[in-house]
């Protein structure tokens, strides 16, 4: 029986329940009703004291988890939706974030934020929040593409003793399906080649990976092109000899992500490149991002906003042609 990304993050949590009684869940309507989108149903049945109903306050819930992690506990807390994180920026970036290095004392929560668009959800639903937290020194962000990564990152991430941002993608969860969990178990901080290529590389990450291989597939069909799309699976930290040695092969660079464009993972990308490996390159380095504006509600509109295969490809093929 084939399973989904909502199912590797549900039994990634049932798992690390079980394997470790320190380990709760914090949330809104985690418990009895399991969660906004169904990650944690029925584990309150089997741990009616680990896995916690939150009130409607972020803030508060985040506040709770530093405190309880101080206190030797390891707390996976679940944010309705990651545009709702803000509320708690405070708690994660001041206070979580800046806690082992202020005291010593490290503050190993998990962060659970559904994350990206999908059709109807409009602009407060639908945020891509990784660049945000990412900015900030002592904060890990995560962002599985697969239902492999999806199940052992957020194991990994609950055994860090750091504070993890685990970006899990919305459109993903009952799309994205897999046999079983096993994958290479790489570790947090090192990306993955989804797809190789000589003539162009795509460096990516969430539900991103999946549109650029399908704007590959695109390419090699309609010219014979071969695009690398390289999974950053993390984009803090982010793994530069990969991204570097891709680039060397290939000679061209796109760097593609849901979130806006202003500044964020692909400028990122973009200026490591530029500063570490200008003399690989063939052609000025791409990006290629959603609108620069909020992220509007109506299915075609939506579709029209984020990149697709279609745009990707257009990228793709101006810098092949330069």
């Amino acid at each position: 029986m084939a399973v989904t990304y909502i199912d590797a993050i549900k039994d990634a949590q049932e798992k690390a329940l079980e394997d470790n009684p320190k380990v709760f869940l914090y949330g809104q309507d985690i418990g009895k009703f399991g969660g906004a989108f169904k990650a944690t149903k029925g584990l309150q049945e089997r741990w009616p004291d680990r896995v916690l109903d939150a009130p409607i306050s972020e803030d508060a819930m985040i506040g709770m988890a530093v405190g309880a992690a101080i206190e030797g506990m390891r707390p996976i807390v679940e944010m309705q939706f990651a545009d709702f994180s803000s509320v708690a920026f405070n708690q994660i970036v001041n206070q979580a974030a800046t806690h082992y290095y202020r005291t010593g004392v490290p503050v190993p929560i998990v962060v659970r934020m559904p994350s990206g668009g999908t059709p109807g959800s409009g602009p407060f639903h639908s945020q891509s929040m990784e660049t945000i937290y990412a900015h900030y020194p002592g904060t890990v962000v995560v962002t599985p593409a697969t239902v492999a990564d999806a199940y052992s990152m957020l194991l990994q991430a609950v055994d860090l003793d750091d504070p993890v941002i685990y970006c899990e993608h919305k459109f993903l969860y009952r799309w994205l399906k897999s046999d079983d969990y096993k994958g290479d178990n790489l570790p947090i901080g090192k990306a993955r080649i989804t797809r190789s290529g000589k003539h162009a590389t795509v460096v990516t990450y969430s539900a991103m990976v999946h549109e650029a291989v399908r704007a590959a597939d695109m390419l090699y069909k309609e010219g014979g092109w071969e695009i690398e799309v390289v999974d950053l699976r993390s984009v803090k930290p982010l793994d530069t000899d990969t991204v570097m040695a891709s680039v060397a092969r290939t000679g061209r660079l796109l760097a593609l992500g849901e979130a806006f464009p202003w500044g964020g993972v692909t400028a990122e990308v973009v200026s490591r490149v530029c500063a570490d490996g200008f003399h690989l390159l063939d052609a000025p380095p791409m990006r290629l991002n959603s609108k620069d504006t909020p992220v509007p509600y109506h299915p075609k509109l939506w579709a029209m906003h984020r990149p697709t295969p279609e745009s990707i490809c257009e990228a793709l093929r101006n810098l092949l042609a330069y």
